[in-house]
């Protein structure tokens, strides 16, 4: 009917929760958003973080579906009926085991509490030996290199690295697990209730960049390859997929099941699945040779450019360059930092060890006093460390501090890169530690966009969304100067679940397109940050002992490397 209210959902899924936004899909006007915590995650369940092992819990986002999604319907109040669409974004690589019907094998009596039949999380880096071993075949088998599009090297964070670890791991999971699934697909398969794997669309974003998806070679990689690594990955290969689909098409309507555990009808459409960086790109409106930096936990640097800008050239040392991951019919290219908002959030759980571990058990405060005292810590540590070290002149004496916490995503990933800080003294204070890793954070954001023009991508304009980018003014102008370039801030809260809701729009047939659905829809900003020239000049220097620090860190960690090896 001529006149009717229509709307999306943009579900997105982050380390720590998941976000449901429902948006006005004729003018880009948020009704109402929800969140939901992960219960086990927040708990610490199946984590090893000294091995650098993180899993989730599929229950944690299956329940967070539900509550989210009918959470912004009461609050909203809106007719179900005129809900048109549903798009689902979640980290990635983030792969899931799962059985023939595609139910997540965590689910299945008997691996309930089993750590490898969880979401292996995209910050997991337990299989860089695997990552290893596939980055030496793919240059010495003698058949095609299907690193070629991932930037020429294959990372721990990704498909097959992470499924090589855990089936040499658990034979059990191993003998069980059918086939496995990205998190966004699997997401999405569960609301269309697919129950064959073979008819689903998965996502050309998740297959393109992680998992040595591409056109020029039909698809996966070849067999005889994954057989080499092992037989069963080329078993598997045969009960994935050789076509993949981006996310302005539909997947399929929502199921009975699903609606009525929503509060919604079978009407809805759900869009094929996508990535956070990337649907938060398009929520901020990503447009030729303007780098969208998704900045929160860790960084992803996107990019689109046409497929006769970029051509057969395969750009080193990044993170994948897909046809249609982003916007279809453009190239999207993707880069990013392992740790951006982890490196800061590493040093404030330092500083507040005394207060963990001595404060909260003392008998001299009361329990009342104990809980102020410590929220009054933890609300005021970041932002007084940040007025004092934005007080501190570039000319004294700042440590230099690494940016690898969690390893090298880009570029050139190499994830048994350790973080390092140098130029300590008796006068070094905990605001100049919080300078320099402010700095290390800027620098090595730097890299990726030298790394980019280098092999020459166009980079106009710079877009910074998520939660640093809006919350810290000292980063992101930090950052403008060291990029030397002005930095524009997206004014939304929820850029990936806004651009999730976009694809949404396109996919229920709202809009013809995406370009068309971001000009109505696409975030307006709030903020922009000039390079100041007095300051870019200092960077410039600082940032040269940064390169040192790193050479030196990368020729150590690549000796001990050889000499286990």
């Amino acid at each position: 009917m001529a006149g009717t209210k229509q709307y999306v959902i943009g579900l997105d899924y982050g380390s720590d929760s998941v976000r449901a936004v429902l948006i006005d899909a004729d003018y880009g006007s948020e009704l109402a958003s929800h969140v939901h915590w992960y219960a086990r995650w927040k708990a610490g369940k199946y984590c090893e973080p000294a091995k650098n092992q993180f899993r989730q819990h599929p229950l944690d986002h299956i329940e967070g579906l539900e509550n989210t999604i009918r959470e912004v319907l009461r609050i909203s109040g809106v007719d179900p009926v005129s809900v048109k669409g549903i798009c689902v974004d979640t980290t990635g690589s983030s792969p899931v085991p799962v059985t023939a019907e595609g139910t997540p094998l965590a689910i299945v009596p008997g691996f309930e509490e089993n750590p490898n039949a969880m979401m292996v999380l995209w910050k997991d880096h337990t299989a860089i030996q695997e990552a290893n071993e596939i980055n030496e075949l793919a240059a010495s088998w003698g058949g095609e290199n299907f690193t070629k599009y991932e930037g020429g090297i294959y990372s721990s964070e990704w498909f097959w690295a992470k499924i090589l670890h855990v089936i040499r791991e658990d034979q059990a999971v191993k003998d069980q697990a059918y086939s496995w699934m990205e998190h966004c697909d699997l997401m999405t398969a569960l609301l269309i209730g697919c129950k064959d794997l073979s008819q689903f669309k998965r996502s050309r974003c998740a297959a393109g960049h992680k998992a040595m998806w591409h056109e020029d070679w039909g698809g996966l990689p070849d067999p005889a390859f994954l057989a080499q690594l092992d037989p069963y990955l080329a078993q598997l290969r045969e009960r994935l997929y050789r076509d993949t689909w981006t996310s302005d098409v539909a997947a399929g309507n929502l199921s009975q099941e699903w609606a009525e555990r929503l509060g919604l009808t079978t009407e809805t459409i759900v869009a094929v699945g996508t990535f956070d960086a990337h649907a938060g790109a398009v929520g901020a409106g990503i447009r030729e040779n303007c780098l969208v930096r998704v900045m929160g936990t860790s960084t992803c640097d996107i990019l689109i450019a046409p497929p006769d800008a970029v051509g057969q050239h395969a750009v080193r040392g990044i993170c994948g360059q897909v046809d249609g991951s982003v916007i279809p019919g453009m190239l999207g290219l993707e880069a990013g930092q392992s740790a951006f908002g982890d490196v800061l959030a590493w040093f404030k759980d330092i500083l507040l060890w005394p207060i963990q571990n001595l404060v909260l058990n003392t008998a001299i405060l009361s329990e009342e006093q104990k809980t102020l005292l410590t929220q009054h810590v933890e609300d005021n540590l970041i932002p007084a460390l940040t007025e004092q070290a934005e007080s501190i002149p570039l000319s004294e004496s700042i440590p230099t501090a690494l940016d690898w916490i969690n390893g090298r995503r880009t570029p050139d990933a190499n994830q048994e890169l350790k973080s390092a800080i140098s130029n300590l003294s008796l006068g070094t204070k905990a605001p100049h530690i919080f300078k320099a890793l402010v700095h290390a954070i800027c620098f090595g954001s730097k890299k990726i966009v030298d790394r980019f023009e280098e092999e020459g991508v166009v980079i106009n304009d710079v877009i910074g969304i998520g939660g640093v980018a809006r919350k810290s003014p000292f980063i992101m102008q930090t950052l403008a100067n060291v990029l030397n370039r002005p930095i524009i801030v997206a004014e939304s809260d929820y850029a990936p679940a806004l651009g999730a809701a976009i694809y949404a729009a396109v996919s229920a047939g709202i809009y013809a397109d995406v370009n068309a659905a971001i000009q109505k829809l696409g975030s307006a900003f709030e903020a922009r940050y000039y390079p100041q020239a007095e300051k870019v000049e200092d960077l410039a220097l600082l940032m040269d002992r940064y390169e040192e620090l790193s050479a030196f860190v990368e020729s150590i960690t690549n000796r001990k490397t050889k000499a286990a090896s």
